[in-house]
């Protein structure tokens, strides 16, 4: 019998976070735990366009998981954020 992993997918908004917690055969990939967690369908998320990361760094969709391991379906930020930084620092100034 094939070992199971613990695994949870994330994915977070401004105003909420969801969170889905899953049991995968070993071997999964990011990109198998990202399709069972129904976070594609649930956000309308355009599955061929996903960024993965794990603890924060970007993964290739086809990396292979470990036990306890939470896949974060990334977001392009807004806004550079040393740009954003001296902007603040620019008004800041003015003040």
């Amino acid at each position: 019998m094939a070992r199971q992993l613990r695994i949870e997918v994330a994915y977070a908004l401004a105003q909420v976070q969801d969170l889905v917690p899953l049991a995968l055969a070993e071997g999964a990939s990011a990109r198998e735990a990202v399709e069972a967690s129904g976070l594609i369908r649930r956000h309308g998320l355009a599955a061929t366009d996903l960024v993965l990361g794990i603890s924060g760094r970007r993964v290739a969709p086809e990396r292979r998981l470990r036990d306890g391991e939470r896949v974060e379906i990334l977001r392009n930020l807004a806004s550079d954020p040393k740009e954003a930084r001296r902007l603040r620092a620019r008004r800041a100034r003015r003040r």
